[in-house]
């Protein structure tokens, strides 16, 4: 497996990845790319959230970001154990193909610190769900998220 690197997010990085959420791969999962910058910037202030660029050498293949499943209003992850930690990922246009692989490196890590991962893609993100179940989540459950839309429940657990 090749070696993947996890870095923080920083200020600098925000272009570039506003410049990946505008592909239209990326933009139909992460509607607005404005706001969500926004949004990303916000997160970097916030103790909670931990946002990082997902490298193999010095090239970036996507962004995950990760916090306590429980942290934030999230009905579809009530059930899971209170120490669960949930991901939201995408990939860059040059990591094409390597999001499964480099989500599992980074879950790996993570497994460390927690008994269960979670992350919801909508149903229809069959590209996505084949990538999470690379990096070893499995699950079938359909619920609505906190603003009820549907959602694929997956996890990993150690």
């Amino acid at each position: 497996m090749p070696d993947y690197g996890f870095r923080p997010v920083a200020e600098s990085d925000l272009p570039m990845l506003a410049e990946w959420l505008r592909d239209p791969r990326v933009a139909r999962w992460w509607q607005g790319p404005d706001r969500q910058i926004t949004l990303l910037r916000a997160d970097l202030e916030q103790g909670v959230m931990q946002q990082v660029i997902a490298t193999r050498g010095d090239l970036p293949l996507g962004y995950a970001q990760y916090y306590p499943a429980q942290h934030w209003p999230a009905p579809h992850f009530a059930h899971l154990p209170a120490d669960t930690i949930a991901l939201d990922v995408f990939g860059a246009p040059q990591g094409w193909g390597q999001g499964g692989a480099w989500l599992h490196a980074l879950c790996d890590r993570l497994l460390q610190k927690a008994s269960s991962l979670a992350i919801d893609p909508a149903p229809d993100n069959l590209r996505a769900i084949r990538a999470y179940q690379k990096a070893g989540f499995s699950g079938d459950l359909t619920a609505a998220d906190a603003d009820g839309h549907p959602v694929r429940v997956m996890t990993r657990r150690r």
